[in-house]
């Protein structure tokens, strides 16, 4: 099983939705934060444990991982999969770029 942890501002829209596809799919378990203290579920250094592999929609979320948690991220670079905040959940397009890009990086890191 792969720890897939998707990380976004608000924990509202983007990760939520690659958690719910991500996480039905054979040999993955997903979870999803926001780096926001405001989110729906605010990202822990147990998050960041726990993950095998982290993606993270925007490069601003990547330098605030960094900043917040720079020892747990010594040995796991964030994915930017480069989605801006311009979809709805579950929205179809939404849920295409997220299954393209999740691929491609995971085959890249396999």
């Amino acid at each position: 099983m792969i720890n897939l942890l998707f990380v976004c501002s608000r924990n509202q829209l983007r990760s939520p939705t690659a958690e719910a596809m991500w996480g039905q799919r054979d040999g993955f378990d997903a979870r999803s934060a926001g780096t926001s203290p405001h989110a729906r579920r605010p990202i822990g250094p147990a998050d960041i444990r726990w993950a095998d592999v982290i993606f993270v929609m925007e490069d601003k979320h990547v330098h605030r991982l960094l900043a917040a948690f720079p020892r747990l991220l010594v040995y796991k670079q964030p994915h930017c999969l480069g989605i801006p905040d311009d979809y709805r959940f579950m929205d179809p397009e939404l849920m295409a770029l997220l299954d393209e890009r999740v691929s491609t990086a995971l085959a890249q890191a396999v």
